[in-house]
């Protein structure tokens, strides 16, 4: 069985799979072709539609059958949402993936990164290669229901006026319960078309943060005109799409516009949020959610950006508010030594010797890194066929023995080191006796906004 991280793949079995997500969630699927739009409503699997040519959803068990689906089907991607719609995913247990074989043989599992008050989460993605189809894990949360994502894969989803404005909501959280999150024959929210308001200044924003910040013991930020340029295309991106989510409408996520902008960090955060009028409002929303609160207050932030624009045809305002460390080649070298006082703890744990650091895996490592990130892909085989021990040997390394680990997302080396205890696999790369040095790599941007490499040799 492979155990899968976000971004890995791997090739499917021929015949019938069965996909279980166990525990109060509800299981959805949408059909497309290579323009990742589905043709129809009949290409979204619900509870309420549960069947389609190749696909039939049973419960909380999904069988699927990829060559039996509809004709020019090139793609099946698994969405999930609690089965009781008014609690956020992050209030329940975390979801596990389980895709098993004809013969009844579970061939991979995928457990994402926590989700926080996302209401629906895109989980994975089956899709044809050559004459084959594979898995790839996502991971990838929304904050409007299912309508959200039906909007983004094409279903049509009619919306009309009614007479409320927007509520107030930040990144992940359940919008009001009038209709999102319905699927999508049903018709979602509408929203008070008036004039918009006039655009809020960010005047105050920062005395207010850092007076906050002073009460939590944590030292003041400053504005970053570079990260403030980010969080505004981010803003905008969102209010044209007239949602939430850390990739616009242009594909480009939150992090890379920092990175393209020419902002380097070592640690990142951001709020996406909609609805607040006024720095003061945002601000207000952010220390209304602890786990908000906590990223505003995190004391290894030292510079912060914001942006916001309005949507003209709601008058809805959406925030974008940045939090960084800036990248300097010390702080990359305490990232990974920290990393690496931290794997050589859990060794010691477990009665094996520390392991020494490498220049060479660590060039190797750094490599990686920052390869995933200026070629969009994560795995362990880079897009040109290279291997962990190729790209070992072509940093000069002659260890006889080498191992991998990868993560992408965690925001700490304690984050990363806990990810990969917490998983088999890469908890036997860090426990395994025969490994005796390691190199550490780090790059922020892409996708994910932190793309970490553990290279052990022995």
């Amino acid at each position: 069985m492979s155990e899968l991280t976000p971004g890995g793949n791997l090739p499917l079995p021929n015949g019938t799979l069965t996909i279980r997500v166990p525990g109060p969630f509800d299981l959805s699927a949408l059909i497309t072709d290579d323009t990742g739009k589905v043709r129809g409503d009949a290409d979204f699997v619900f509870y309420n539609q549960p069947t389609a040519p190749g696909a039939r959803l049973t419960g909380e068990t999904l069988a699927v059958d990829p060559p039996r689906l509809r004709p020019g089907a090139t793609r099946l991607t698994l969405a999930i949402s609690p089965a009781d719609p008014d609690t956020p995913l992050g209030h329940l247990p975390a979801p596990t993936l389980l895709v098993t074989a004809p013969a009844g043989r579970t061939v991979a599992r995928f457990t994402p990164p926590r989700p926080q008050r996302e209401t629906v989460l895109l989980l994975a993605e089956l899709y044809r290669r050559g004459g084959g189809w594979k898995l790839r894990a996502l991971g990838q949360g929304y904050a409007d229901g299912l309508a959200g994502i039906a909007r983004d894969f094409g279903v049509e989803v009619l919306e009309e006026e009614a007479p409320t404005p927007a509520p107030r909501q930040g990144h992940g959280e359940p919008p009001d319960r009038q209709g999102h999150g319905e699927p999508p024959d049903r018709t979602p929210p509408a929203r008070t078309a008036r004039t918009a308001p006039p655009a809020p200044a960010t005047n105050g924003f920062l005395g207010l943060v850092n007076s906050t910040r002073t009460a939590a013991g944590s030292p003041p930020v400053s504005l970053n005109a570079r990260l403030s340029a980010a969080a505004q295309a981010h803003a905008a991106a969102m209010a044209a799409q007239r949602r939430l989510a850390s990739e616009g409408g242009d594909g480009v996520s939150v992090y890379r516009r920092v990175t393209t902008g020419g902002y380097a960090y070592l640690t990142i955060g951001e709020h996406l949020v909609s609805g607040p009028r006024t720095p003061a409002e945002f601000v207000d929303y952010c220390l209304s959610d602890r786990q908000a609160r906590q990223t505003l207050c995190e004391p290894t932030y030292s510079e912060t950006g914001l942006g916001h624009a309005t949507d003209p045809r709601s008058g809805t305002v959406f925030w974008t508010a940045l939090w960084a460390h800036p990248f300097s080649p010390d702080g990359l070298r305490r990232t990974a030594t920290e990393v690496i006082t931290l794997t050589n703890a859990e060794r010691a744990a477990a009665g094996l010797p520390p392991l020494a650091p490498d220049p060479l895996l660590t060039d190797a490592a750094q490599a990686h890194s920052a390869d995933m990130v200026a070629r969009a892909f994560y795995a362990h085989t880079s897009p040109d066929g290279s291997e962990p021990w190729h790209r070992a040997a072509a940093a000069g390394s002659t260890r006889r023995s080498i191992g991998e680990n990868i993560a992408c997302g965690q925001r700490s080396a304690a984050e990363v080191v806990r990810g990969w205890m917490n998983s088999p696999g890469h908890r036997a790369n860090i426990l395994k006796p025969g490994f005796t040095h390691i190199g550490i790599g780090f790059a922020g941007g892409g996708a994910a906004g932190t793309y970490w490499t553990q290279l052990f040799g022995g």
